[in-house]
């Protein structure tokens, strides 16, 4: 079927990208779902920090690529062997769990062997591309010279800036109508890992202060969970109308960097989720002696912190990785379709602007500035 999406055409293209213009919004060939796939009408996108990683070049993909990874929609069709109905409203993750391999058998906490594989590669779980275009001069395997066919990359088994996406079922999650586009599209990425850093990485205890350095989509949507769960929260960001949001989501402070170490602050569970070997640094430093530092960020590939390795001894520190929040998410969103459906969790607010396709460029420069939570394409 023919579909419209955006494609990042280039990596490492240089800001501001409404100029370098590295993504371009045009048609593309949509194969029908295959064995355990569907197809699934698009509502609403966010825009991620993963998402902008990949277009400065941070974290190298294949191109062209179909970029967007945190999405929700509807079921428009089934391949075979899947188990979803047509009709069905789905929330869409970035990291397929096969729930055979090894991985899949740490509760969460490694990323699925299969599913990382295929993202690495551009294709999806079950193998091979489902999207193509016609460019002028192209060598995509199917054609060359004027009309030739080019193979499109998958992004993170999703792909879902765009009108519609064949996906694996073992990327989606099914929720009930009563949860709005907009609302489930988040559930998809900024709360499975933000909400994941604290419930299934940090695990604080009942009482316990938990802070979060970096008030982004993710590092917000952390907050929020911790506030929902009962939790005092410290908010820190440099950013000061990110810190106000932070007051009026229920932070009983929020703080520059500075600040928070002019006044010795310190925190049982500490949440990083800026993606800087800086903000590595500041969590690092705001965790209380036996307590546990999050990393959630994804930072350069080259980027090195530096901390103290004798206070990991002295002090009984830990630190953990959490890769998506080190979430099932079939266990995970509908605890925090829960959270929502009680009024504890007003995921809305994490939204900062609503906008189209042809918007991107600039919202990825906005993204780039530190201006932005979540903004959502919506279809």
């Amino acid at each position: 079927m023919r579909i419209t999406g955006a494609v990042l055409e280039r990596c490492g293209a240089p800001a501001p990208y409404a100029e370098s213009r590295p993504v371009t919004v045009g048609p593309l060939e949509l194969d029908p779902p295959g064995e355990r796939e569907v197809l699934v009408r698009i509502e609403a996108a966010g825009l991620c920090h993963s998402d902008l990683s990949v277009v400065d070049g941070n974290r190298a993909r294949q191109v062209p690529m179909l970029l967007g990874h945190e999405a929700a929609g509807i079921v428009e069709a089934a391949g075979p062997g899947a188990g979803l109905a047509v009709g069905q409203r789905v929330v869409m993750t970035f990291l397929p769990r096969c729930g055979r391999c090894a991985q899949c058998a740490t509760d969460g906490r490694l990323p699925c062997a299969e599913g990382s594989a295929a993202n690495a590669a551009g294709t999806l779980v079950g193998g091979g591309r489902r999207l193509s275009r016609t460019v002028p001069g192209a060598d995509g395997g199917a054609g060359s010279g004027a009309g030739g066919v080019q193979e499109v990359h998958h992004h993170l088994g999703v792909s879902a800036f765009a009108t519609h996406a064949v996906v694996s079922e073992t990327s989606v999650v099914p929720v009930d109508d009563d949860v709005p586009p907009d609302v489930a599209a988040l559930l998809g990425c900024a709360v499975l890992t933000g909400g994941g850093a604290v419930v299934n990485a940090g695990r604080p205890a009942p009482g316990d202060r938990v802070a979060v350095v970096g008030l982004g989509g993710v590092g917000m949507a952390a907050l929020l969970v911790a506030v929902a769960l009962g939790h005092e929260v410290v908010g820190v960001d440099a950013v000061p109308a990110k810190l106000d949001l932070a007051r009026e989501l229920g932070a009983a402070l929020a703080v520059g960097p500075q600040e928070a170490a002019d006044q010795g602050l310190r925190a049982p569970v500490v949440i990083e989720a800026a993606g800087s070997a800086r903000a590595f640094e500041t969590a690092y430093a705001l965790t209380a002696p036996g307590g546990t530092t999050v990393t959630v960020g994804l930072p350069h590939p080259d980027a090195r912190a530096s901390v103290s390795p004798l206070s990991l001894t002295a002090e009984a520190r830990t630190v953990v990785g959490s890769y998506l929040g080190s979430a099932v998410p079939g266990r995970d969103i509908p605890r925090y379709v829960e959270l929502w459906r009680d009024g504890r969790l007003p995921l809305d607010r994490l939204v900062s602007d609503r906008i189209t396709l042809d918007d991107l460029p600039v919202a990825l420069d906005r993204l780039a500035s530190g201006a932005a939570l979540r903004q959502l394409v919506m279809f």
